[in-house]
């Protein structure tokens, strides 16, 4: 969870730029206006980005940051179909709270919030249920999250000459 809210913050600077890039190519002058436009270009951006890194890798920003890295159920490397199905239903950890928010015709975003913060917890409390502790997207998909540390540098020995050792 903790690479999960990590990822927020990095995300947030992804979202300003490319909401700053959406709005100086439609010349929009008001936030109102061209909403679902913006919407649609920020889930394509987003896709973009995780697409990239989970196929590239197997890591985001965060998620090197946290040691954690994405393979499929063989420790192997995601391919990009699989990282696009991945991150469409990834979107289980909030689109039941903004279907329910829309549907109860929530416009408070108090409301909204605490909505999508209890959508969260509920998704994350049921990964407990599975015997790995697995996401349902990740069991649907194929893939899981390892814990991936790189190698530590060999140990020099004590009294050992460093510069003997370049040579």
């Amino acid at each position: 969870m903790a690479a999960f809210v990590y990822e927020g913050v990095v995300l947030f600077g992804v979202v300003m730029i490319a909401g700053y890039f959406y709005s100086t190519i439609t010349q929009q002058r008001h936030a109102l206006q061209g909403q679902w436009g913006l919407r649609a270009f920020l889930f394509l951006v987003l896709g973009i980005y995780f697409i990239w890194f989970w196929s590239r890798g197997g890591q985001t920003v965060a998620m090197k940051a946290w040691h954690v890295r994405l393979v499929d159920v063989h420790g192997r490397a995601v391919s990009q179909l699989r990282a696009l199905v991945r991150y469409l239903l990834s979107w289980l950890w909030f689109f039941p709270a903004l279907a329910t928010s829309w549907l109860a015709g929530l416009d408070s975003s108090a409301q909204i919030f605490g909505l999508m913060t209890v959508g969260v917890v509920a998704y994350a409390l049921l990964a407990r249920l599975h015997p790995q502790r697995q996401f349902w997207h990740d069991i649907v998909c194929g893939t899981r999250l390892i814990d991936w540390r790189p190698a530590l540098p060999a140990k020099r020995k004590k009294g050992s000459d460093p510069a003997a050792a370049d040579a």
